[in-house]
């Protein structure tokens, strides 16, 4: 019993917690990042075929357009209400996911990986996919910049 106490009072002193309004710039920084890199990738594949380069990039925006409209302005917003109502004041530096989440996130690497180096897709489609995936993710990382600048200000409009 008292080995169990100890094992959790250690655990709480080696978790790394930062405050709520912190926890948004770090899903912020990692939703960006995200983002950014599928943007990066998915231009970088996109120039390996010059052949109807402008619809591509045109097809990959709608996509990413709907994707953030339909699917992830839904997903940063639950993540963003879920860190704003947390019980604890200082939460883990990786609550900005729940488990689900983190679990989707693996599986997604791992499709984008095994994807670009199988060559099932040619580099000129998995291009379209990562844009139109990377779209949404850096979208969706303005509202957590939102969120931690307005950190304050949403606290005193919620009552939280």
């Amino acid at each position: 019993m008292v080995n169990d106490i100890q094992k959790k009072n250690f655990i709480q002193t080696i978790k790394p917690k930062i405050s709520k309004r912190s926890l948004f710039f770090v899903a912020a920084f990692f939703w960006t990042f995200a983002g950014g890199s599928l943007l990066y990738r998915g231009f970088s594949l996109l120039l390996t075929v010059e052949e109807y380069i402008w619809l591509r990039i045109i097809l990959s925006t709608i996509g990413g357009i709907l994707f953030y409209r339909f699917l992830f302005s839904k997903i940063s917003l639950k993540h963003s209400v879920r860190i704003l109502t947390l019980k604890i004041e200082k939460p883990c530096f990786f609550s900005f996911l729940n488990i689900r989440s983190y679990i989707i996130m693996m599986m997604m690497i791992t499709s984008g990986i095994v994807l670009r180096k199988s060559g099932i897709i040619p580099p000129q489609y998995l291009s379209i996919l990562y844009i139109t995936m990377g779209i949404p993710l850096l979208v969706s990382s303005i509202r957590f910049y939102y969120y931690g600048i307005f950190y304050p200000s949403l606290i005193a409009t919620y009552n939280l």
